[in-house]
């Protein structure tokens, strides 16, 4: 595949649950990979940020990070992880808009009663089930960013919209 042996994609959250598996398949198709962990950097600091992707000079971004955790911590703990993952996404976004570099993110949040098969045009038909809220309110506000950005500065960004996830690597 050209197109991938050609790109250097940083993939943040590279050692999650969903970011090592896009990891193995980029490596797959000859994309030359940056794994991103929390350790490497904090995605919630702007000099941070701009000093991994002036490190790494990705072509490609693609914004698996997230700050997560179970139904449990996500009922104890949801301003956590609002802030984190809408301040995490954002400035990324913001930095790579700033240095010309196309993103992919995700999108987790949609509504609770949302009619099977999801259907992409329902993403705004309602309110996420509780417990997700929070994180997931934060991912819809980066897809708006993205798409405000592509309007306003013809940045190349999209987000993808998983509806479920499981799999090897999974935590229950």
């Amino acid at each position: 595949m050209p197109f991938w042996s050609d790109q250097r994609v940083l993939v943040t959250g590279g050692s999650g649950f969903l970011g090592s598996a896009l990891v193995r398949q980029l490596r797959a198709l000859h994309a030359a990979v940056t794994e991103f962990r929390s350790s490497d950097c904090d995605l919630r600091e702007p000099s941070d940020v701009r000093a991994l992707l002036r490190v790494t000079r990705p072509t490609l971004i693609i914004h698996a990070a997230a700050h997560v955790g179970g139904i449990g911590a996500n009922r104890a703990r949801p301003a956590e992880f609002f802030y984190d993952n809408l301040l995490m996404g954002a400035l990324l976004l913001h930095e790579a808009w700033q240095l010309g570099v196309p993103q992919v993110g995700t999108v987790c949040a949609y509504p609770k009663h949302t009619p099977v098969p999801f259907q992409e045009h329902n993403l705004w038909a309602g309110y996420p089930e509780e417990t997700n809220a929070p994180y997931g309110i934060a991912k819809k506000a980066l897809l708006v960013q993205g798409q405000a950005y592509r309007q306003q500065y013809g940045l190349n960004s999209i987000h993808l919209l998983p509806t479920n996830l499981y799999g090897p690597g999974d935590n229950f």
